[in-house]
Parts: C-alpha cells; structure tokens; sequence
C-alpha cells in the first residue's frame, strides 16, 4: 500500500493506493495521523477511490484512524469507496460507523 497526504479545502486528504493490508503499512500511517494530530489537523478524508484489496487488518487500521482523530476532536471520514470495499463495510456493519461519501469534494464539505 502507498498513500498520499495533502491538505486541501479544510482537511487534509489521505489518498490509500494498491492493497491495504495493515501490518507495517499501517503502522506507518497511523504513525502520520499522530503527527497530524499534533499539527491540530484532525479532520481528515481517506480516498479509497485507487484501492485494489482490503483485508480485516486494512478495516483494522481504518478504525484505528477514525479512533484517533475522533479522540483529537475530529473525524475521518471515508470518499469514493468501491463496491467491494462497500460490501467489506457491510458485511461487517462498518457501514454505520464510517460517514462515507461518493467524493473527495463531498466528504470535505461535510466538515463545515
């Protein structure tokens, strides 16, 4: 997995790539989220829109995220999620726990 960070609009935007799978890739990310965190940037997107795969590890390190900047006083929240990964959400009822949107543009919005 690679991702991407920019600040855009009134959050910053997380772009996932490939196949998310946890493990140290994770690890990494979530290690980004604690320094944005300490920038005062918790209201964050995570773009799903160029993932391939996501195992029960990949919802594990999404939860943790959403954990952390909801604990920060902000959110994450989900944009262009593919069909698989929809049915992943729920089958699991993640569904209820992630707001999602169908786009980056609509997700930011959501913030103000």
């Amino acid at each position: 997995m690679n991702y991407t960070v920019e600040e855009r609009y009134n959050c910053v935007v997380i772009t996932l790539k490939g196949n998310v799978m946890g493990g140290p890739d994770g690890a990494e990310l979530l290690e980004s989220l604690q320094g944005l965190k300490e920038q005062g940037k918790t209201n964050v997107v995570v773009d799903l829109s160029k993932v391939k795969f996501m195992n029960s590890s990949g919802l594990g390190m999404l939860i943790s995220a959403m954990t952390t900047m909801r604990n920060a006083g902000g959110d994450l929240r989900l944009a262009n999620v593919a069909d698989r990964i929809q049915s992943l959400l729920v089958i699991t009822k993640l569904i209820t726990v992630f707001k999602h949107y169908d786009s980056v543009d609509a997700a930011a919005a959501s913030f103000e």
